[in-house]
Protein backbone atom coordinates (compact mmCIF):
# COMPACT_ATOMS: atom_id res chain seq x y z
CA UNK A 1 0.00 0.00 0.00
CA UNK A 2 1.53 3.36 -0.67
CA UNK A 3 1.19 6.67 1.05
CA UNK A 4 -1.07 8.01 -0.62
CA UNK A 5 -3.62 5.08 -0.55
CA UNK A 6 -2.85 4.59 3.02
CA UNK A 7 -3.34 8.28 4.16
CA UNK A 8 -7.30 8.72 4.12
CA UNK A 9 -6.57 5.47 6.43
CA UNK A 10 -4.10 7.57 8.74
CA UNK A 11 -6.47 10.97 8.55
CA UNK A 12 -9.85 8.48 9.34
CA UNK A 13 -8.26 6.55 13.13
CA UNK A 14 -7.03 10.12 13.89
CA UNK A 15 -10.75 10.93 14.18
CA UNK A 16 -12.07 7.78 16.19
CA UNK A 17 -12.59 7.51 19.37
CA UNK A 18 -14.11 6.34 22.65
CA UNK A 19 -16.18 8.49 24.45
CA UNK A 20 -15.41 7.59 28.25
CA UNK A 21 -17.97 8.65 31.65
CA UNK A 22 -17.08 8.57 35.78
CA UNK A 23 -17.10 5.20 36.66
CA UNK A 24 -18.33 4.22 40.33
CA UNK A 25 -15.93 3.32 43.79
CA UNK A 26 -14.91 0.24 43.49
CA UNK A 27 -17.13 -1.17 46.59
CA UNK A 28 -20.15 -0.05 45.01
CA UNK A 29 -18.83 -1.69 41.44
CA UNK A 30 -18.14 -5.07 43.20
CA UNK A 31 -21.69 -4.97 45.74
CA UNK A 32 -23.88 -4.69 41.99
CA UNK A 33 -21.53 -7.30 40.20
CA UNK A 34 -22.87 -9.95 43.00
CA UNK A 35 -26.17 -10.10 41.25
CA UNK A 36 -27.58 -10.42 45.03
CA UNK A 37 -31.51 -10.92 44.99
CA UNK A 38 -33.10 -6.78 45.51
CA UNK A 39 -34.25 -5.86 49.37
CA UNK A 40 -37.80 -7.04 50.48
CA UNK A 41 -40.47 -5.59 47.92
CA UNK A 42 -37.88 -4.07 45.32
CA UNK A 43 -37.23 -5.29 42.00
CA UNK A 44 -33.29 -4.42 41.05
CA UNK A 45 -32.56 -2.80 37.73
CA UNK A 46 -29.22 -3.04 35.43
CA UNK A 47 -29.04 -1.10 32.08
CA UNK A 48 -25.80 -1.51 30.12
CA UNK A 49 -24.93 -0.34 26.81
CA UNK A 50 -22.67 -3.10 25.31
CA UNK A 51 -18.80 -2.69 24.47
CA UNK A 52 -19.87 -2.93 20.70
CA UNK A 53 -17.33 -0.35 18.17
CA UNK A 54 -21.03 1.01 16.82
CA UNK A 55 -21.16 4.61 18.49
CA UNK A 56 -18.25 4.38 20.61
CA UNK A 57 -17.69 8.17 20.54
CA UNK A 58 -21.31 9.01 21.64
CA UNK A 59 -22.31 9.09 25.41
CA UNK A 60 -25.99 8.84 25.60
CA UNK A 61 -27.97 9.36 28.75
CA UNK A 62 -30.17 7.16 30.40
CA UNK A 63 -33.33 8.30 32.83
CA UNK A 64 -35.79 6.21 35.31
CA UNK A 65 -39.11 7.38 35.64
CA UNK A 66 -37.89 10.88 34.11
CA UNK A 67 -34.90 11.11 36.62
CA UNK A 68 -30.93 10.88 35.56
CA UNK A 69 -29.45 7.46 36.05
CA UNK A 70 -26.56 8.16 34.45
CA UNK A 71 -24.57 8.89 31.05
CA UNK A 72 -23.45 5.53 29.16
CA UNK A 73 -20.31 4.78 27.07
CA UNK A 74 -19.57 1.55 25.53
CA UNK A 75 -18.92 -0.97 28.30
CA UNK A 76 -20.96 0.16 31.27
CA UNK A 77 -24.06 -0.28 33.23
CA UNK A 78 -26.02 1.13 36.09
CA UNK A 79 -27.70 -0.78 38.53
CA UNK A 80 -30.94 0.14 40.94
CA UNK A 81 -33.25 -0.91 43.05
CA UNK A 82 -36.94 -0.03 42.69
CA UNK A 83 -39.89 -0.25 44.49
CA UNK A 84 -41.90 -2.78 42.49
CA UNK A 85 -44.43 -1.79 40.46
CA UNK A 86 -44.60 -0.01 36.78
CA UNK A 87 -41.03 1.97 36.11
CA UNK A 88 -40.62 4.24 32.83
CA UNK A 89 -36.46 3.92 31.13
CA UNK A 90 -36.01 6.72 29.01
CA UNK A 91 -33.00 7.44 26.31
CA UNK A 92 -31.77 10.00 24.34
CA UNK A 93 -31.89 9.96 20.85
CA UNK A 94 -31.34 11.82 17.85
CA UNK A 95 -34.83 13.67 18.06
CA UNK A 96 -36.67 12.68 21.19
CA UNK A 97 -36.61 10.02 24.06
CA UNK A 98 -37.20 6.47 23.37
CA UNK A 99 -39.12 5.15 26.46
CA UNK A 100 -38.87 1.45 27.79
CA UNK A 101 -41.86 0.22 30.44
CA UNK A 102 -40.83 -2.17 32.84
CA UNK A 103 -43.64 -3.92 35.01
CA UNK A 104 -40.91 -5.00 37.93
CA UNK A 105 -42.12 -7.78 40.53
CA UNK A 106 -41.08 -7.72 43.77
CA UNK A 107 -37.43 -9.62 44.01
CA UNK A 108 -37.06 -10.39 40.50
CA UNK A 109 -33.89 -9.06 38.63
CA UNK A 110 -34.71 -6.87 34.99
CA UNK A 111 -31.53 -6.45 32.30
CA UNK A 112 -32.07 -3.64 29.68
CA UNK A 113 -29.73 -2.91 27.77
CA UNK A 114 -29.46 0.11 25.70
CA UNK A 115 -27.98 -0.01 21.84
CA UNK A 116 -26.87 2.63 19.47
CA UNK A 117 -28.71 2.99 16.21
CA UNK A 118 -28.16 4.89 13.20
CA UNK A 119 -29.55 8.66 12.95
CA UNK A 120 -30.10 11.11 10.54
CA UNK A 121 -26.95 13.55 11.39
CA UNK A 122 -25.88 11.61 14.62
CA UNK A 123 -26.45 8.30 16.42
CA UNK A 124 -29.44 7.44 18.39
CA UNK A 125 -30.35 5.36 20.95
CA UNK A 126 -32.59 2.64 22.29
CA UNK A 127 -33.64 0.01 25.22
CA UNK A 128 -34.79 -3.27 25.08
CA UNK A 129 -35.27 -6.51 27.64
CA UNK A 130 -32.50 -8.69 27.55
CA UNK A 131 -32.84 -12.57 29.07
CA UNK A 132 -31.38 -13.21 32.28
CA UNK A 133 -28.67 -15.15 31.28
CA UNK A 134 -27.28 -12.50 28.82
CA UNK A 135 -28.34 -9.73 31.04
CA UNK A 136 -25.70 -11.11 33.72
CA UNK A 137 -22.87 -11.74 31.35
CA UNK A 138 -23.24 -8.35 30.24
CA UNK A 139 -22.92 -7.09 33.96
CA UNK A 140 -20.11 -9.54 34.69
CA UNK A 141 -17.88 -7.97 31.80
CA UNK A 142 -18.63 -4.01 32.02
CA UNK A 143 -18.00 -1.21 34.34
CA UNK A 144 -20.56 0.40 36.67
CA UNK A 145 -20.77 3.86 35.90
CA UNK A 146 -21.21 6.43 38.04
CA UNK A 147 -24.70 7.71 37.92
CA UNK A 148 -26.14 11.29 38.12
CA UNK A 149 -24.71 12.87 35.17
CA UNK A 150 -26.50 13.77 32.38
CA UNK A 151 -26.85 16.33 29.95
CA UNK A 152 -30.45 17.53 31.90
CA UNK A 153 -31.64 16.71 34.98
CA UNK A 154 -35.27 15.31 33.97
CA UNK A 155 -36.97 14.25 30.60
CA UNK A 156 -40.74 13.81 29.75
CA UNK A 157 -42.29 10.86 29.87
CA UNK A 158 -44.56 11.47 27.11
CA UNK A 159 -44.03 10.15 23.42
Amino acid sequence: MTIKQSLPLVISCLFVGCASVPQADSINAQKAKQLAPPSDGNAAIYVYRSNSVVGAALKKDVWLDGKCLGETARGTFFYKEVLAGNHTLSTESEFSPNHLVVNAESGKQYFVQQYIKPGVFVGGANLKLVDDAQGKKAIGEYTLAQDGNCSKPTVSLSQ
